[in-house]
């Protein structure tokens, strides 16, 4: 199991754009007033709870510094937030798309020199960006609702309502929810960058009326499931994986997913700059990605961690190596999610 993953993270790498290719440059950082706390943006829910048993309580046990958590991220506020001069949040956990828009728009600080440990780390960070681990996206349903066959295990099937009638849910992004719909209509994983935008929305307005809700806060993913509110669900295998855990009984399917990198950077302007910094090198170390990763079932991005996943974990791991799945891409979305994301949500609106 070990030998595979590591051969899709060399995958993840090659296929991934150059956004996080070129060589590490990390400069040494301002002071600043001593502190006793930080702001933690994340995304709520069991992965709340995952990450506050899997690092940050160490975290706060270890240094003595309290760690306040907001649920979702949000980049139009961490935007309101470094424009304005007013920042309150200090670690921003960001999926690929929202990372790289950021890091192109100057909204995350340069990391400090010799802050990881680089020949650990299966995949280098940037100047303001480090990898925290892999997930995987796909669909989500209670297989006690209706009978073998009659859910969507891919992205075709998810967007043909005729075979699958019933309500669905996509995130309130167009990350994620651009790819799902080329590759339902038809384009293949290796060619769907650039994506054709106008072929995309044609997609969507086909299957929009069985929207149910565009989810921004993550657990909705799964609440919605359980509360019977709709009938299958796009979210990701580590938000079934645990909630599972808790004796849910929701399935996921692996037979497509979409797969990225989930980051962490520090806010331009973070007002517990020298406490963020000590927090993101903290849930970089082998163990506490082991320990988070654990939990979670997403890839760790520390190599020595692997070996420390238990067994169980290893089976909900990203496979990048099924020619089904997409490694999305980040440089891609680093160029085009502010014009885009305008474009989506005034056609959610419609």
């Amino acid at each position: 199991m070990t030998t595979r993953f590591n051969l899709t993270r060399r995958n993840f790498l090659t296929s991934s754009a150059s956004l996080l290719a070129a060589p590490a440059i990390l400069r040494a950082g301002r002071a600043t007033a001593a502190s006793n706390s930080l702001t933690f943006v994340t995304w709520g829910g069991s992965y709340r709870d995952a990450v506050y048993e899997g690092g940050i309580k160490s975290f706060t046990e270890k240094t003595g510094i309290e760690v306040t958590i907001i649920d979702t991220p949000d980049l139009a506020k961490v935007k309101a937030q470094v424009m304005t001069g007013n920042v309150e949040w200090d670690v921003f956990d960001a999926p690929g798309a929202l990372g790289a828009s950021g890091s192109k728009e100057g909204y995350w600080e340069t990391f400090d020199e010799g802050l990881f440990n680089l020949d650990d780390l299966a995949i280098a960070p940037s100047a303001d960006l480090v990898p925290f681990y892999t997930w995987a996206g796909g669909i989500a349903y209670d297989p006690s609702k209706r009978g073998e066959g009659e859910y969507p295990r891919n992205f075709v099937e998810y967007f043909d309502t005729e075979k699958f009638p019933g309500r669905r849910t996509f995130r309130d992004r167009p990350s994620e929810t651009l790819e799902a719909a080329l590759l339902a209509d038809g384009v293949a994983p290796a060619d769907l960058y650039p994506l054709d935008i106008d072929r995309a929305f044609a997609a969507l307005d086909r299957v929009k009326s069985s929207v149910a809700s565009w989810v921004g806060a993550t657990p909705q993913t799964i609440t919605l499931l359980q509360t019977g509110e709709v009938d299958f669900s796009y979210t990701y295998a580590s938000r079934v994986r645990t909630t599972n855990a808790a004796g849910a009984g929701m399935a996921f399917s692996f037979d497509q997913t979409l797969n990225g990198l989930e980051y962490l950077a520090v806010v331009k302007g973070s007002p517990n700059r020298e406490n963020a910094m000590k927090f993101v090198a903290h849930m970089l170390s082998p163990e506490v990605q082991a320990a988070t990763m654990d939990l979670l079932a997403n890839a760790p991005v520390s190599k020595d961690a692997v070996p420390l996943l238990s067994e169980e974990s290893r089976k909900w791991l990203p496979n990048l190596e099924n020619p089904n799945n997409v490694v999305l891409n980040d440089a891609w979305w680093a160029d085009n999610f502010e014009d885009v994301t305008r474009r989506f949500k005034e056609w959610t609106l419609l």
